[in-house]
């Protein structure tokens, strides 16, 4: 067995993912160790970075033995497996700083996020290091959003401020966001990244022990405020008055404020007006699910640390894969992982055969997360204004033909129909009917920013309901 003490420890892990995932329970894996990381491999250790003490713990405890022979078959030799707390880890070794001596705009390894005295900021969570522009890939399902993230972080408080990005789930936004915090952590500027629960349980416990000084010191004397899923702030009335001053305080002074969400500013519908009018004061964009030629690259440059190592994907069975796996980018990076994982274990090609076998799973989750169709009918139906028996029906004028086409579309994305099953659904249209209706939505997608913020809406209708 040839030893891989060269390779980058994320990388010898990811690929120990792969073989993990075929071998614990899904949940199992959903919940310890999806998220991990391959912090150090150097003279027979190899730590693993953990999101929590207590994940670490279990990994150590329960899975130990699994972990330890999984890795020693990936790295091409015995070794000594550790368990901890990714940011725990970081934060002693002070692996990562928030600058860049040697000038460099963006750097491969995270920064950790320091305040303005030079300490690293309590409570806050790591960049992710493979969230970069370099590993953006760009179609037009996102190009909008990668191009106001790389305006932001070339000119930060001056240009979009806030920028507001939103889409479904595993799409991308949080990717640009710490692509966002890299490029300025390497200019030197003091950053803070946050989800919104993590704001909102340091905001309780501020006014909880009476350190409101300190919290709001800590939001409002960075450069730049980065906080993922305000959709959370929901319904928690104290903590929205805590960030609407918080915000006030840094857009005033022209610090950048980087925000995403998983609906439009408009369907935040239970956030205070005031909040929402700031939100949507600043550049709002989406990202909307990418279209095939966007997964393929996206597959094609995941599979590229494979490939370094021997392990090749056909260029058919990229495309088979894409083709079978479109709601989000997560899903098609676990299986591509599955994918090639299955061919290093069963020591066969990663050909189309496999794909089939690797991702049948998948495939049947989707099937069993189909929406009913009158529930896609109902929300266009509810969205434009027209019947669903108009939509059904006959009539062509502009309005209902639009309605139509994206039933038509989200039937097809949302209730996996086929063109026959779809046309027999909306009154007996034929499959040609169906095809041109779909392909339109989709291609208008990609450049009508209205239609793209509609079907959104529909969607969050449908998948509320």
């Amino acid at each position: 067995m040839t030893s891989k003490t060269d390779t980058h420890p994320r990388q010898l892990w990811e690929a120990a993912l792969g073989h993990l995932q075929m071998e614990v329970d899904k949940q199992v894996y959903e919940t310890f160790l999806k998220e991990t990381t391959g912090l150090a491999h150097a003279n027979g250790e190899f730590v693993v970075g953990a999101s929590d003490a207590f994940s670490a713990e279990m990994l150590e405890q329960r899975m130990y033995t699994l972990i330890a022979q999984t890795l020693e078959s990936v790295v091409g030799e015995e070794v000594e497996v550790r368990f901890t707390v990714e940011s725990a880890y970081l934060s002693d070794a002070d692996a990562y700083t928030n600058g860049a001596s040697n000038g460099a705009s963006e750097s491969p390894s995270p920064p950790a996020m320091r305040s303005r005295n030079g300490g690293t900021t309590a409570q806050s969570r790591m960049l992710n290091p493979r969230y970069t522009f370099d590993t953006f890939v760009v179609g037009k399902s996102n190009e909008l959003a990668h191009a106001a993230a790389l305006a932001v972080a070339g000119q930060p408080g001056q240009l979009y401020n806030p920028l507001v990005m939103y889409s479904d789930v595993g799409l991308g936004k949080t990717h640009l966001m710490h692509a966002i915090g890299h490029r300025l952590a390497g200019r030197g500027m003091s950053l803070i990244y946050s989800t919104t629960e993590e704001f909102t349980n340091s905001y309780i416990k501020a006014i909880r022990d009476g350190t409101t000084d300190e919290f709001r010191d800590r939001f409002r004397n960075e450069d730049v405020l980065l906080l993922d899923d305000i959709q959370f702030l929901i319904g928690k009335e104290q903590t929205q008055e805590g960030f609407f001053h918080t915000f006030n305080a840094l857009h005033m002074t022209n610090r950048q404020i980087v925000i995403t969400s998983d609906r439009p500013v408009t369907a935040l519908t239970l956030l205070e007006d005031r909040i929402q009018s700031r939100l949507a004061g600043g550049l709002v964009v989406d990202i909307q699910p990418p279209e095939i030629e966007t997964r393929v690259e996206i597959l094609r440059h995941k599979a590229q640390p494979y490939a370094a190592r021997g392990q090749e994907i056909s260029d058919d069975a990229i495309h088979f894969l894409a083709e079978r796996i479109h709601r989000n980018i997560r899903e098609l990076e676990g299986g591509l992982n599955r994918v090639l994982a299955m061919a290093d274990l069963l020591g066969i090609p990663a050909t189309i055969d496999l794909v089939k076998r690797a991702i049948a799973d998948v495939v049947e989750t989707a099937a069993e997360r189909k929406i009913p169709e009158s529930a896609v009918i109902g929300a266009v139906s509810t969205h434009y204004g027209v019947s669903v028996e108009a939509i059904k029906g006959r009539k062509r004028d502009k309005k209902t033909a639009l309605a139509r086409q994206v039933a038509m579309y989200l039937l097809r994305e949302e209730s996996q129909l086929g063109q026959t099953d779809i046309g027999r659904t909306l009154g007996g249209k034929d499959r040609t009917t169906v095809k041109h209706g779909c392909e339109r939505i989709a291609n208008q997608l990609n450049v009508d920013a209205q239609l793209r913020r509609n079907v959104i809406s529909i969607r969050q209708v449908i998948s509320e309901s």
